[in-house]
């Protein structure tokens, strides 16, 4: 789906980057083993050791601005912004030029309704970035019931260059707040200074205010178009009541902080992908201290924080989304991943196998199921989680490739070719040309010496369509030595091996590649390397004994047909 907002460099074109304090004071002796744990676990993006040992630093030094700045953004990495605003505070009082510092403040105040200090201390130059700072005072006096001065500095963002589509969304959500539905549609809909572009937020937000305004048929149609016949169970709910005639009501926003809220996460959503994701997530957390209901704030604080490799952090987040919520198969997907992530995957499993029972007809849930299981060489299972997962798809279109693919890996690993091969078919039919479909149908013909020609051809346009795949480079390879065009076999295998050098399977080809067009010491080079890769523990005693007395002899002993006979 499109985004809303422009992606944001960085955020440095808004005037966006976190500030980080000047002083460079370092720890007093007596914090100096805290000092760099704390360093060390901030390098990791381990926010609970480091809130830890930051935290205990600072009983022995605590005036050092490096060390509550570090704490701080510790503790917001962790979402304990109750702990993060004394620290911010002292930092102010303190004199140091901290704009993480500056964004919990301001959050402080909008959560607790101080409008007139958020005011105040803006006025007076605290500054969060032109974009934030513009947003939250347009905000604070829609707090204030000052309407018509909301409304001027909304309109004064979206003048900023680069910030139109930030002040347009933003408008149009105070003004649907108030009630004033026509002019929050003029604005969604783009009669009032041009389309806004869709996200999934800004979409439900308008079929909202369509619904208000009694075009629940306009609503529906908006959202089916951007949504397509495979909605969440969020967007079918929405749509069911839509259908039934249902006035929807406005809850996107109900308050200044939760349209504060919405401008921590605008900005996460703009940064996500382009900014650092320690950066990102501070702006996430404190949108979800300001609307700590919002699913939506918690699942992106989720995947930024399993960006980072804090699985077990990511897992928590995950875990905040009740059941009850429209969000929850979602942020069981997310937990699922997490767990799998974090090497715990018979839980990922019972996570995917209990969301299953919860949400039978979502395709989504059994694909990852059956993903899960495949990767775990339960193919059998795999192949029922994707039977269910084609079930649910129905008629198949062209993005269900991807299942019948899948569904055909576990039926050719499970000896049940024919099923194997119609399903890879069928992919292909769905999507032609897909490479990586190609390659496995291609490359399986190969290992069965059956159908030569047409699995050449098949990964000849692979590997025209991924010249860079080394899985796929390493197939071209094969089916040429297994035509007997040995010469021509060791372009694309030296190549293969190349793109992928510490793969056992792609070196022991190499070696056998090698060996046919008689360079025999390399060849033994390549098996050697092979063996030092951990190949599987047939495939180890196959290379020793090829090390030992040669491929010819292990051939014939196969019952193979020999090298130079080989057509």
């Amino acid at each position: 789906m499109a985004a809303i907002f422009p992606r944001l460099s960085g955020g440095v074109a808004l005037g966006l980057a976190l500030v980080l304090v000047t002083p460079t004071a370092r720890a007093q002796d007596g914090a100096a083993g805290a000092y760099l744990a704390a360093r060390h676990a901030s390098l990791q993006s381990d926010y609970r050791a480091a809130a830890t040992y930051y935290d205990r630093a600072l009983v022995n030094d605590p005036t050092n601005i490096r060390l509550m700045d570090n704490a701080l953004m510790a503790h917001v990495g962790l979402g304990e912004i109750d702990a993060a605003i004394p620290l911010a505070r002292r930092l102010e009082s303190a004199g140091a030029r901290s704009q993480l510092a500056t964004l919990v403040l301001i959050a402080d105040q909008m959560k607790r309704a101080d409008y007139a200090a958020a005011l105040a201390d803006l006025e007076a130059g605290r500054n969060a970035g032109p974009l934030v700072s513009g947003l939250i005072e347009a905000w604070a006096r829609f707090g204030q019931g000052r309407m018509s001065d909301a409304l001027d500095r909304f309109d004064s963002a979206a003048q900023a260059t680069g910030l139109r589509s930030f002040g347009l969304y933003h408008k149009a959500l105070a003004l649907a707040a108030v009630g004033d539905f026509e002019g929050a549609d003029a604005i969604f809909s783009g009669d009032a200074g041009g389309p806004l572009r869709a996200t999934r937020r800004g979409v439900l937000a308008h079929a909202q205010v369509l619904s208000q305004l009694e075009r629940n048929a306009d609503a529906i149609e908006l959202v089916e178009n951007v949504f397509g016949p495979e909605a969440d169970p969020g967007v079918a709910d929405l749509l069911s009541r839509l259908r039934e005639g249902l006035a929807l009501s406005f809850d996107t926003i109900n308050g200044a902080a939760q349209g504060a809220a919405e401008v921590f996460y605008t900005v996460a959503s703009a940064l996500e992908g382009d900014a650092m994701d320690s950066y990102t997530l501070v702006y996430a957390r404190l949108a979800e201290y300001l609307a700590p209901d919002q699913s939506d704030f918690k699942l992106l604080s989720a995947a930024l924080l399993e960006a980072q490799g804090r699985d077990e952090l990511a897992i928590a987040a995950y875990a905040e989304v009740p059941r009850d919520d429209p969000a929850f198969y979602a942020a069981e997907l997310g937990r699922a991943g997490a767990l799998r992530q974090a090497g715990d995957t018979e839980t990922a499993i019972e996570v995917l196998q209990g969301l299953s029972r919860i949400y039978p007809d979502m395709a989504v849930v059994h694909m990852t199921l059956g993903d899960t299981l495949r990767g775990q060489e339960r193919y059998k299972d795999a192949l029922a989680a994707y039977d269910r997962a084609i079930a649910a798809l129905g008629e198949a279109e062209q993005a269900h490739w991807v299942a019948y693919y899948a569904r055909g890996v576990s039926h050719e690993r499970l000896d049940m070719w024919a099923k194997a091969e119609a399903d890879l078919r069928k992919a292909l039919e769905l999507e032609p040309g897909q490479p990586q479909v190609l390659n496995y149908l291609g490359y399986s013909f190969v290992e069965m010496k059956s159908n030569l020609d047409e699995a050449l051809a098949m990964i000849e346009r692979a590997a025209a369509a991924r010249p860079d795949d080394g899985y796929i480079v390493d197939s071209l390879g094969w089916v040429l030595y297994r035509l007997g065009r040995y010469d021509e076999a060791v372009e694309p295998m030296e190549r293969a091996a190349a793109l992928m050098p510490l793969d056992p399977v792609v070196n022991d080809h190499l070696g056998d590649v090698l060996w046919a067009v008689g360079r025999r010491l390399e060849a033994e080079f390549q098996w050697r390397r092979a063996l030092s890769f951990g190949p599987e523990d047939d495939e180890a005693e196959r290379i020793r004994r090829k090390l030992e007395i040669g491929l010819d002899k292990v051939l014939q002993q196969e019952g193979a047909q020999p090298l130079e006979r080989r057509q």
